[in-house]
């Protein structure tokens, strides 16, 4: 992610680790050519789960205006409360992103 912050955010703010632990982000900053706000991005990496999956945890606590998740190829960046709104509108205990991506109405990809 240190690639993701350093290439396609200005004005960066890391979040502090009191911060990172009960708001849930990870740091500040404006996207590069796309956006002209100051937003808070969740960054946290994927972890494998029990069954061996390639998982990242969501909390409707977190604090992020913007959840960004590493594919291969790309990143992909959600709008973190329509997100939320989404899995709790279907009940939904695990999504698979590329399942979802096209339901949500705000998104963005960049190439890496």
């Amino acid at each position: 992610m240190k690639d993701f912050i350093k290439k396609h955010l200005t004005n960066v703010k890391k979040a502090t680790q009191k911060q990172k632990e009960k708001e849930f982000w990870d740091v500040s900053g404006i996207l590069k050519g796309r956006l002209n706000q100051k937003l808070k991005y969740d960054l946290r990496p994927y972890k494998i789960d029990t069954e061996g999956r390639n998982v990242k945890p969501l909390t409707s606590l977190s604090k992020a205006d913007k959840i960004v998740f590493e594919q291969v190829d790309k990143w992909v960046i959600v709008e973190a409360a329509e997100l939320h709104g989404f899995i709790m509108t279907h009940r939904l205990k695990e999504i698979n992103l590329e399942d979802i991506i096209s339901a949500l109405e705000w998104n963005i990809n960049i190439q890496k």
